[in-house]
């Protein structure tokens, strides 16, 4: 390809190197335009048997590249390939280097009759230069080395210790706190109406904090009535305050674990002067979401201030912005995801067997998700369809919005479907998968720093690995895994 506006002179001998671009993301027509095309518009064709997948190969020279697609009449770009604004707004970038191990070829015009769209290039050459924007590779990805490994580790482990939780605490924000005797009821609203997930519980009486109440406590809540062939009333929400739930979460455990009496758990916390490492380990080794962070003046630990939620998010922020303008350092963040051990994949055929990955239809119960987000011990479950391609993601928090116009009332666990309960949300369930705000995804040939920039954002926990244009689910890698990878775990 030889776009219009641009002097690539075919007698010059100007080495040229064909490079593929692809739009994975569907659309009925779709062009590619850049500052090797003169800023022109030029066509992509479906791939064959896929038709949400468009590419092109266009011959560039070496050098720095700037391009966007037009999607249907509107001006896109690729937010999984490396971006910049400019004065023409977002676009996609890409540095073409010569290859110094093998010879770059020098296209000539018999090469390029067939036009843009063509895709019958075999050669060995082309498949070892082209860079393919979709993320998929001709040549197998590099394994990571153990010297590599340690190296990142260590300095990661270095970083965390000598850091402290006071680090995490914002500038400015605030943290909320229910009081144990609140009817569940209200509790549940608060939730709801904050925007929030969990909060910490202070007992007035004992002049100390003594739990977390988390959106867990509501399904287990939910469960046990619907296990009593009941719905869900605002006479029982009304009278059972968060203490005596929690005695009675505590009884339930007890019997589940074969002890006598109810067993009561401590309140998993830290101090601004722990580490992040400590911080890190508490919540890996407690199975919990968030620890406290409190600091209290006195030897006795009484007037106890509550100063912030830490969570794994937080830390990895804190990471990412130590390393950023080190990343050299940490040769790990360079390799892609599907080259480290890390997280959880969907077996391919002739592999053992390994942790089933916990994926629904719509059509399934939301008595078996809230079962499944119970054994599973995960904070969110993958939506798909037959294809098992994803189309939303149902997370414990979703259970917060039924106490939007008192929808824990009218419904019934085991006929009330996950479709209907995603409709229950502030956004509306998309048939499509398009609700980028909470389907949150990424390449198996990501590199793992994108993988860290993206799950150190508040609200993200999970990050599901898809495949390119069909979306369907590879993996996925939750904070869990960042942090179990990284400290060796």
């Amino acid at each position: 390809m030889f776009p219009l506006g641009m002097d690539y002179s075919r007698e010059s001998g100007m080495v040229l190197i064909p490079t593929r671009f692809v739009w994975p993301y569907g659309g009925r027509i779709v062009y590619i335009s850049g500052s090797f095309t003169g800023w022109t518009q030029w066509p992509m064709t479906p791939v064959e048997g896929c038709p949400t997948v468009f590419q092109t190969i266009c011959s560039l020279p070496p050098g720095y590249h700037q391009f966007k697609f037009v999607v249907d009449g509107e001006w896109r770009h690729d937010e999984h390939q490396p971006f910049i604004s400019s004065n023409i707004g977002i676009v996609n970038t890409i540095l073409l280097t010569r290859e110094s191990d093998f010879p770059t070829p020098i296209l000539n015009p018999q090469m390029l009759t067939s036009g843009p769209g063509n895709m019958d290039v075999d050669n060995e050459t082309f498949q070892r230069v082209v860079k393919l924007s979709d993320g998929t590779s001709p040549q197998p990805f590099p394994t990571i080395s153990e010297s590599d490994l340690e190296i990142s580790r260590h300095r990661i482990a270095e970083f965390m210790i000598t850091h402290m939780a006071y680090e995490l605490l914002p500038e400015s924000g605030k943290v909320i706190a229910l009081d144990v005797e609140l009817p569940v009821k209200q509790a549940f609203h608060i939730l709801h109406e904050q925007g929030i997930s969990m909060a910490p519980l202070w007992d007035f009486s004992k002049g100390k904090f003594v739990g977390v109440l988390s959106a867990m406590d509501f399904i287990l809540i939910m469960r046990e009535l619907g296990s009593h062939g009941s719905n869900l009333t605002d006479e029982e929400l009304e009278t059972h305050t968060i203490s005596a739930w929690k005695e009675a979460k505590s009884y339930l455990n007890s019997q589940i674990n074969g002890q006598g009496g109810a067993v009561s758990r401590q309140l998993v916390q830290a101090g601004p002067d722990d580490s992040l490492k400590d911080v890190a380990l508490q919540i890996l080794q407690n199975g919990v979401a968030t620890v406290p962070i409190i600091h209290s003046h006195s030897a006795d630990a009484s007037n106890p201030h509550l100063l912030h939620l830490a969570s794994l998010s937080g830390i990895l922020k804190c990471i990412c912005r130590f390393f950023k303008h080190s990343p050299s350092s940490l040769p790990v963040l360079q390799f892609p995801i599907c080259a480290i051990p890390l997280g959880t994949w969907v077996p391919k055929i002739g592999e053992p067997n390994r942790r089933t990955l916990a994926m629904l239809r719509p059509s399934a119960s939301l008595s078996a998700a809230l079962s499944l987000l119970i054994q599973a011990q995960v904070s969110s479950i993958p939506i798909v369809d037959d294809n098992d391609s994803l189309l939303d993601v149902y997370s414990r928090s979703d259970i917060t919005t039924l106490a939007k116009d008192k929808l824990y009332t009218h419904i019934n666990l085991e006929e009330t479907t996950i479709h209907q309960a995603l409709q229950y949300r502030d956004d509306p369930f998309s048939a499509l998968g398009s609700n980028n705000q909470r389907c949150f995804m990424c390449l198996r040939s990501d590199p793992l720093h994108k993988v860290f920039e993206r799950l150190s954002q508040p609200g993200v926990r999970r990050l599901i690995v898809v495949e390119a244009g069909s979306k369907h689910v590879e993996g996925i890698i939750s904070l869990g895994d960042v942090f179990r990878f990284i400290m060796g775990n």
